[in-house]
């Protein structure tokens, strides 16, 4: 069985950094493309931010400049390098990964972190 499991989430002030990690874990054969999604209160989810297993990023315009996505595929693990943090980057944070397991190719998501920007 295939587990996503995001940690790394908390309460900072406005201007602060946080690191967030995704580690997947089972039988994967491969991983492909990995994500982060968010999620704030009574608005829909967002892509945050992508990385292809080549290392290619793309970015929402709201993280441009200050969030870098990571990766790491030795350890089936993907960041979100978080800095200069606003009150409205707070909401859930999810990672995704689309990937070849023993069960086949399914797209597989975590249980989310929160992340809580405020002074």
């Amino acid at each position: 069985q295939v587990q996503l499991v995001e940690s790394g989430g908390g309460l900072v002030q406005p201007g602060g950094s946080l690191r967030l990690s995704c580690a997947a874990s089972g039988r994967i054969f491969r991983i492909n493309n990995m994500g982060w999604h968010r999620q704030a209160p009574g608005k829909e989810r967002e892509l945050v931010a992508t990385i292809t297993s080549g290392g290619s990023t793309d970015y929402a315009d709201s993280a441009k400049g200050r969030f870098t996505i990571s990766r790491d595929n030795a350890k089936n693990t993907v960041y979100l390098q978080m800095n200069s943090l606003k009150p409205e980057d707070t909401a859930v944070y999810c990672c995704n990964a689309d990937l070849v397991s023993l069960g086949g190719f399914s797209d597989y998501w975590g249980q989310g972190t929160q992340v809580t920007v405020s002074s």
